[in-house]
Formats: C-alpha cells, structure tokens, sequence
C-alpha cells in the first residue's frame, strides 16, 4: 500500500500548477471636445444690377422693299391629299368653287390643295374662325377668290 500511496502522490505532484491570472488594467483618457471656431459670414459682394433694357424700337417697314398683297387668284385643285379628300364643286369654267369638309379635314391641308396661301383662303371664308383650326363636318369652305362666303 505504501507503493500505492507513494504513486498516488507521484501522481498528485505531477498535476501541472494553475496558470497565472493575467490582469491587464486600461485607463480610458476622455479627449476634450474642442471648441467650434465661428465661421465668418461672407460679406456679399455688391452687385450692379443690369441696365434696364431700352424698349424695343416700333417696327418701321423697309423702304426700300415694297408692302406685296398676298396674291389672289383662282384656286387649283392639284389632287386630294391626306387632311383634304373630299370632291370639290366646280363652275361651268372647271374653275372650283367650294369645298365641303369631310372627317380627317384640316384647313391647312384644304389650302394646299388648292394652291392658295392660308391667308387667302382665310379670307375668302371669314365664318372660319380661329386661323382655320375650328372647321366642322359639313362646312362648306369657299374657293371661288371673286367671292366671300
């Protein structure tokens, strides 16, 4: 028993001894906030303001080219055309005389078909209203330049 009991304590001797606690002391150092610099406003640089615009000069027509009336003349049907389809009327002379508008029709496309300026025809038919935007089905437009409908 003594062989047991001095192995035993062999044995208990050779446990290995507690590791060392390690202790580690951090000391936290607050940084003081540093204090906010003012900024200086920026001096606004004074401006000049703009030279009030001369008011435009009234239109004065050029001497040199004389004022041309729009020219007028008998209408010339060159052929139906998108925005101008229907059949015209004609005069004994084959000349056309009037239009009846159809669905699709613009006055604009009327006037290029029968070869004549918007303003013409605007005023050949003074019932039109709003430069030929506002023509209805039906409506029989006036080709004839002898006339005013």
């Amino acid at each position: 028993m003594a062989a047991l009991l001095s192995g035993g304590l062999v044995l208990a001797g050779c446990a290995a001894a507690p590791a060392p606690t390690v202790t580690q002391t951090i000391v936290i150092t607050p940084t003081p906030t540093p204090t906010p610099t003012s900024t200086p406003t920026p001096t606004p640089v004074p401006t000049q303001e703009p030279a009030p615009e001369a008011p435009a000069p009234d239109p004065v027509p050029n001497p040199d080219l004389p004022a041309e009336p729009i020219p007028e003349g008998p209408a010339v049907d060159l052929g139906a055309i998108p925005g101008a389809q229907a059949a015209p009327e004609y005069d004994g002379a084959g000349n056309p005389v009037s239009y009846t508008v159809i669905e699709g029709d613009s006055f604009f496309d009327i006037a290029q078909r029968f070869d004549l300026p918007m303003q013409q025809l605007l005023r050949m038919n003074p019932k039109v209203s709003g430069l030929g935007e506002n023509i209805y089905l039906r409506q029989v437009i006036n080709l004839d330049w002898t006339k005013t409908g």
